[in-house]
């Protein structure tokens, strides 16, 4: 009888156009106010990890390229807290790690490997020759090759409103981040340049020639350097988990 009296009242509300429009509304309210309200205590649910950062200018614009290129389409950045992808890539991902992410890359498919923690793991003569020619190192690869970044010079001097933009969104960037944004990013891939200040404001950045070619500022070198750091800023020899991670 109850089950029949449900049916009954929904069927009155199916026929009664201006009922179900008053009540479609009130569960889009309901289910919107579900997904927002949390977003204004986001501060309170990302956990404040030691050795975070925002990205370098040079590794910004590296991640704009990886983003560009649809790199996210086949790689994840998400290593699940499971003894299989923990044994295989490395330590669980945290969320602090993709605090300063617009959008985050934790991704669904896994067409190649969780690129979480790539950072230090190859040199960067070993990621050159992998985009040039992936299956020169993994011959079971189905990566299209982007050997094309190596001879694309990088175009950098819009570098600064990049470093605004993700200010916008909450990344910490200061004045003088946005400031010596050109001058970062040119220092980081210099193998000659004097690179104090910049890692006074990026702790831990990778510097040097990436590409091979210390003559000219390419893609390729943007690239490896988003590549290299993915995954370093955290040590996990001293991390200690909240009981929340637990």
């Amino acid at each position: 009888m109850a089950s029949e009296s449900i049916l009954t009242g929904h069927q009155k509300i199916e026929r009664n156009v201006s009922l179900l429009l008053v009540f479609s509304l009130l569960v889009v309210t309901v289910g919107g106010l579900v997904e927002i309200a949390p977003l204004f205590w986001l501060q309170n649910t990302i956990e404040t990890v030691k050795g975070m950062r925002p990205y370098t200018p040079l590794e910004l614009a590296g991640r704009n390229i990886y983003i560009r290129e649809g790199c996210y389409l086949c790689h994840s950045q998400m290593i699940r807290p499971f003894r299989d992808e923990v044994q295989r890539y490395g330590h669980y991902s945290l969320a602090a790690e993709s605090m300063y992410d617009h959008p985050f890359q934790w991704g669904s498919k896994r067409t190649g490997p969780d690129l979480a923690r790539v950072g230090a793991r190859y040199s960067n003569e070993w990621h050159v020759q992998h985009l040039t020619d992936p299956r020169s190192v993994v011959p079971e690869s189905v990566m299209p090759p982007y050997g094309f970044l190596a001879q694309n010079d990088l175009d950098a001097n819009d570098i600064a409103l990049h470093l605004k933009a993700n200010e916008d969104v909450g990344v910490p960037y200061t004045d003088d981040d946005v400031k010596n944004a050109l001058a970062d990013l040119k220092a980081q891939a210099d193998p000659n340049a004097d690179t104090t200040d910049l890692l006074k404001r990026y702790p831990k950045a990778v510097t040097g020639d990436f590409d091979g070619n210390p003559e000219r500022l390419t893609e390729m070198d943007a690239l490896i350097a988003y590549l290299q750091m993915l995954g370093t800023l955290v040590d996990f020899s001293t991390y200690q988990p909240t009981q929340d991670d637990r």
